[in-house]
């Protein structure tokens, strides 16, 4: 499952992982809202490796709500002690928990491309009911393209959106090599972007990605 699970999946971990995690993390039993966060059966997302992750663990991470400081905790998992794993969700299905202001523009990015999946501040207070959202929240998307068909429209498509947006639209658009940040590719083929993998980061020529290249 390890390699299946891409930055951004949404996990839910077994009792008997969390009583792991905390065994091997003494700190998160001391935590409340963690414990709570457990006893709820509220989901993790899985993050890029740290240099102090072990092999065979599934990095995860925990964003806490602005209430308890918005930090991010780090949790490591085995594979077996996930029992559910799932993309984020739909920005169509998280539109309810948005502010009534960004519902117009919600609904043109869903015109625009309707597999569009939320995550950051929307996805989790859609997810867990915790107010997450706040005047300055971000709006963080994926954009997953599954072929070349809108990969040289889609960028500038997404621009024209944000120009009269009220909130900052943020977030990658995602192809086979992996995701890159879809202001990088509003500029000139010739032009390097940061794509980001489950592995890591590596740089590419902005027409090598929209052509679908690994490199």
């Amino acid at each position: 499952m390890a390699e299946a699970l891409q930055r951004h999946t949404m996990v839910t971990a077994s009792a008997t992982g969390w009583a792991a995690a905390m065994s091997r993390n003494p700190a998160l039993a001391s935590e409340p809202i963690i414990e709570g966060w457990a006893r709820a059966g509220r989901p993790l997302v899985v993050r890029r490796p740290a240099c102090n992750d072990l092999a065979g663990m599934i990095p995860l991470g925990l964003p806490l709500p602005p209430s308890h400081g918005k930090r991010r905790i780090a949790v490591a998992l085995v594979p077996g002690e996930l029992i559910t794993h799932a993309p984020p969700p739909l920005l169509a299905d998280a539109a309810t928990s948005a502010p009534a202001s960004w519902r117009q523009t919600i609904d043109l990015l869903v015109r625009l491309l309707p597999e569009t999946r939320t995550f950051g501040s929307l996805a989790w207070q859609h997810l867990t009911g915790l107010p997450y959202l706040s005047d300055g929240s971000d709006l963080d998307l994926l954009w997953p393209l599954s072929s070349a068909r809108h990969a040289n429209t889609l960028p500038s498509d997404i621009a024209r959106i944000a120009e009269t947006a009220p909130m900052r639209l943020d977030g990658e658009i995602v192809y086979h090599a992996g995701g890159v940040q879809w202001r990088e590719l509003t500029g000139a083929d010739e032009d390097e972007v940061l794509v980001k993998g489950a592995a890591g980061v590596h740089v590419t020529m902005r027409a090598a990605f929209l052509a679908g290249g690994a490199s």
